[in-house]
C-alpha cells in the first residue's frame, strides 16, 4: 500500500486550519499550476476518469469568467471517500479549490453537497471561516436533492441555474456555457484535493506512485464481507489482494467483487489474483474503479437477491426524462425480481407472455444502452450485464424455480447509504 497523501494526519474530528498547515504546509502561490496539472496526468476521481487538464484547457479557451464547482454530492451509495475528506480534512479540498480557481481565472467557487449531509455543510462553513484568506475567491455552498443522478455535472449545473437537478444530453458543454451561461469546470472533491497537493509538491511527486497511464494515488471505499471496512488510499495499479489485506482480509470466502459501484460491474472471486486497481488495467476485465469502490460479496449472500434489489433501487433513481430509463429500467428490475422469486419458467413465469425473464433482461440491457437522456441507463445495464455473466449458475437455479446455495444472506443495502465506514487507514 502507498504512503498516505490525502489521508495524511486525519483523525475522527475535522482538522483545524492550524493543524492542516502543520501537516501539509502553507498553500504556495503556483503560477505554473496549469502546466503542472497537465504534466501530472491527474484524472478525475468521480467515476469517469477524465483528464482534469482537458477540462482546464476547455474553460480557459471559452468566453467569459469561469466558475469552479467542487462536486461533493457522492450519489454512489457505496462510496464514502468524499464525505471522509469533507469531514476530516476540509481545508485540503478548499486549498485545491482556491488554487484551481486562480489557475483558471475564476473568482467564484461553489461546493455542492447532498442536502442530507447537513453536518458536512456545517463543517465546510466552519472551515471556510477559519481560512485567513481565500485569495479573492468567493467560496459558497449549495445542497442538492439526494438522488443518484443529482451529482452528474449537467444536473448539478441545471440545479445551480434553475433548481432542477436532472441531467441533460443536449445543449452546449458546461465547460463552454454552464452556470449563469459562463464556462464552468466541475470536478470531484477528491480530484480537487489532489490539486492542493500538486500545487505544493509538483507533478513529478504526484507521479511517483501509480502507473504511467494512471498516475497518483486514489481513495477507495471497501465494504461488504471485509473485516475492516473503510476508506483506504492506494497507488493506482496496486493489486486488489493488497487492498483486501490492508482492510483486514475478507470476513468469509468471497463469491465476487463489485468494482466501481452501481455504475461499475462484478468480477468473479477467482479473478482476484489478476486484478490490479487502475482504470487502464481493469478495462480488459470489463471492470472499472469508477469513484473508488470495492464491495466484497461473501458466499453466504444470494447474488440474485443482491442484483434484483440493486436493480430496483437504480430504477427508482431515474430522473424520469426518457423511456429507456423510466420504462426500461423498471422492466429489467421487475424481471430480475421474478427470477429471484422463482417465477420465471420457460413460458415467462413472471406473468408476461413471451420469452423467459432472463432472456428479456439480456435483451433489454442491450436496448437501453446508449438511448437515454443521460448515462444512467448505460451504467445500470452494465452493472446488470456483469451480474448475468458472473452469477449465471445462481440465476439459472432461481429461474428454474429453485434456490441457489447462498439464499440466506443480504449484504448489499442500496436503499440506505449508512454511516461513514469506521475503518480508515
Amino acid at each position: 500500500m502507498t504512503a498516505l497523501r490525502l489521508l495524511d494526519g486525519i483523525g475522527r474530528s475535522p482538522m483545524s486550519y492550524e493543524r492542516h498547515a502543520q501537516v501539509h504546509g502553507e498553500l504556495p502561490r503556483t503560477p505554473a499550476l496549469r502546466h503542472e496539472l497537465e504534466r501530472s496526468g491527474l484524472r478525475g476521481r468521480g467515476g469517469a476518469s477524465f483528464p482534469l487538464s482537458a477540462k482546464v484547457d476547455a474553460v480557459c479557451r471559452a468566453r467569459g469568467e469561469p466558475v469552479l464547482v467542487v462536486n461533493a454530492c457522492e450519489g454512489e451509495p457505496m462510496s464514502s471517500k468524499d464525505r471522509l475528506l469533507l469531514r476530516s480534512t476540509p481545508q485540503l479540498v478548499l486549498d485545491g479549490a482556491v488554487s484551481l480557481a486562480a489557475a483558471i481565472g475564476a473568482r467564484e467557487v461553489i461546493v455542492a453537497v447532498d442536502e442530507r449531509e447537513r453536518g458536512l455543510a456545517e463543517n465546510l462553513r466552519t472551515a471556510i471561516g477559519e481560512r485567513p484568506t481565500t485569495g479573492g475567491t468567493h467560496l459558497h455552498l449549495t445542497a442538492l436533492p439526494s438522488r443518484y443522478v443529482s451529482g452528474q455535472e449537467t444536473a448539478l449545473v441545471r440545479w445551480c441555474n434553475d433548481r432542477v437537478a436532472k441531467p441533460r444530453s443536449l445543449g452546449p458543454r458546461v465547460t463552454d456555457r454552464g452556470i449563469g451561461r459562463r464556462p464552468t469546470l466541475v470536478a470531484n472533491a477528491e480530484t480537487i484535493a489532489h490539486v492542493a497537493l500538486i500545487a505544493r509538491h509538483g507533478a513529478a511527486w504526484f507521479r511517483a506512485v501509480g502507473t504511467g497511464e494512471d498516475p497518483g494515488s486514489a481513495l477507495v471505499t471497501v465494504s461488504g464481507a471485509i473485516r475492516a471496512p473503510g476508506v483506504y488510499e492506494i497507488g493506482h495499479g496496486e493489486p486488489l489482494g493488497s487492498l483486501l489485506a490492508a482492510a483486514g482480509g475478507v470476513a468469509e470466502r468471497a463469491r465476487a467483487f463489485l468494482l466501481g459501484g452501481y455504475a461499475g460491474g462484478w468480477i468473479d472471486a477467482t479473478d482476484e489474483p489478476a486484478v490490479r486497481l487502475s482504470p487502464a488495467q481493469l478495462r480488459p476485465l470489463g471492470a472499472r474503479l469508477g469513484p473508488g469502490v470495492v464491495f466484497v460479496l461473501g458466499e453466504s449472500a444470494c447474488p440474485v437477491d443482491e442484483t434484483a434489489r440493486a436493480a430496483r433501487w437504480l430504477a427508482e433513481q431515474s430522473a424520469g426524462q426518457c423511456g429507456p430509463c423510466v420504462h426500461g429500467l423498471a422492466s429489467i428490475a421487475g424481471a430480475l425480481a421474478a427470477i429471484r422469486d422463482g417465477r420465471d419458467g420457460g413460458d415467462g413465469g413472471d406473468g408476461r407472455d413471451g420469452p423467459p425473464a432472463l432472456a428479456r433482461v439480456e435483451r433489454w440491457c442491450e436496448q437501453v444502452t446508449g438511448r437515454g437522456a443521460c448515462a444512467h441507463p448505460d451504467g445500470t445495464a452494465n452493472f446488470i450485464a456483469s451480474a448475468l455473466r458472473v452469477f449465471a449458475p445462481e440465476l439459472a437455479d432461481h429461474a428454474d424455480g429453485g434456490r441457489c446455495n447462498a439464499c440466506r444472506g443480504a449484504a448489499v443495502r442500496p436503499a440506505s447509504r449508512g454511516p461513514m465506514p469506521a475503518g480508515v487507514a
